[in-house]
């Protein structure tokens, strides 16, 4: 395990702070509202903190028929392999009883098919070569496949298979460090797109950058539909209510604790705070409102979380429940992958989790997956990132560590 510590801006006011806490390293780093007194007012003021941070790998193991038998579910569901040995499978479609994942790495999209329907697939064949490939979704009879900078479209046969894919957008902002687009349509019939940001924390020259683009289905009129998203993967709109919600990356390098997770009420023309923002309004030392902006007027117009989760657990895919399969008080309820945490200092995360909606609103989170941290939480085996709702109303997710997609059933 690796400690670093991260400094931010000057550090004219340590006497005043050293005054205050004690010690200038330890002394105040985990007192959520202790900084934000000293948040300046203008530029004219420096501002000064320093974070404890951790990188912390948990070791891979493969996903074996031991490893797998641990696995915990709620009470009446069983859990299986739906299909395994397939590279680095990323986001999950599951469409006319076919299932499609991404492989963004390999740049393919394969087809999972199990024609007798005994949970596992016994078929898997590639219908596309797009490189860097990550999000997929079916509009009117088409596939949509985003990668880094380009958008694709491609008609899908009779056998689920796919036509040659069209190119439909050119020009999305170069990746950084969040490459992974997502797509999706609304229920206004536009076109979805997640672009990351290109850093933990900085303004973005391109303000295309932590944003929700929104364009036609051909890809025309594109304009930014929310902003201030560090990188939003996972997002939909609610069945019954068609709010569209989504789980937002918090910062790394605020300590084990921050930033947390966000659930957020996705609106138009919303700014989500990034990255001055974040949590419940505190605010970042690391980068300041640019221009004559003060933390306070940024604070004003930022949209806040409805929910919060733990910091670092990196929320992936995000699926609502619309199946017949599960028990009634799941309809409508959301799953969300948690691809697990390297910025801390024990392992979170690796999991899949259920957010229960009540009146059309997040309240709070259970976990519904849990087992992949194994050997006293020093080991792993599955980072998890697409979640889809198969047509026989199972729930299947990704693992791009081992290459499975896991199916969960209930009897």
């Amino acid at each position: 395990m690796k400690k670093h510590y991260g400094f931010w801006k000057t550090m004219r006011r340590a006497p005043l702070l050293m005054a205050v806490c004690g010690t200038l390293v330890f002394g105040c780093k985990e007192d959520d509202n202790f900084w934000d007194a000293f948040i300046p007012e203008t530029d004219e003021e420096p501002t000064s903190t320093q974070i404890e941070g951790y990188v912390f790998y948990p070791a891979v193991q493969k996903a074996t028929d031991a490893n797998i038998a641990q696995l915990k579910v709620p009470a009446g569901f069983t859990i299986n392999k739906f299909a395994d040995g397939l590279g680095k499978p990323r986001i999950l479609l599951a469409h006319n009883g076919h299932v499609y994942a991404s492989d963004r790495e390999a740049g393919i999209v394969i087809m999972l098919t199990d024609a007798d329907n005994d949970g596992s697939a016994e078929g898997k064949k590639t219908v596309a070569n797009i490189k860097q490939v990550h999000g997929l979704s079916v509009y009117e009879g088409k596939m949509y496949m985003v990668a880094v900078n380009e958008v694709y479209a491609a008609d899908i046969n009779g056998d689920g298979t796919l036509g040659q894919p069209t190119m439909l957008i050119n020009d999305l902002p170069d990746g950084g460090q969040h490459p992974n687009r997502t797509i999706a349509f609304g229920p206004d019939k536009k076109m979805y797109l997640t672009v990351g940001s290109t850093c933990n924390s900085c303004p973005e020259p391109n303000p295309e950058n932590a944003t929700i683009l929104r364009a036609e289905p051909d890809g025309s009129n594109r304009k930014i539909f929310a902003k201030g998203l560090r990188n939003t993967i996972g997002f939909g709109w609610h069945p019954e209510t068609s709010e569209l919600w989504g789980m937002d990356h918090g910062i790394d390098w605020l300590g084990d604790n921050e930033q947390k997770e966000e659930v957020n009420m996705i609106k138009q023309g919303a700014d989500y705070g990034w990255p001055y923002i974040y949590g419940e309004g505190k605010y970042n030392p690391g980068d300041r409102p640019q221009g004559d902006t003060t933390y306070q007027q940024y604070l004003a117009k930022t949209t806040l979380p409805a929910l919060t989760y733990q910091a670092h657990s990196a929320p992936m895919g995000m699926a609502f429940y619309t199946g017949a399969m599960f028990p009634g008080e799941y309809k409508n309820d959301a799953f969300v992958a948690m691809r697990g945490s390297w910025n801390r200092s024990s392992p979170v995360g690796y999991k899949i989790v259920r957010m229960h909606f009540e009146n059309g609103k997040p309240v709070r989170f259970d976990d519904f997956v849990t087992g992949f941290i194994v050997n006293n939480n020093r080991a792993h085996f599955g980072r998890l990132v697409g979640v889809a709702v198969h047509k026989d109303g199972s729930l299947l997710f990704s693992d791009d560590t081992n290459g499975v997609v896991y199916r969960v059933s209930y009897k």
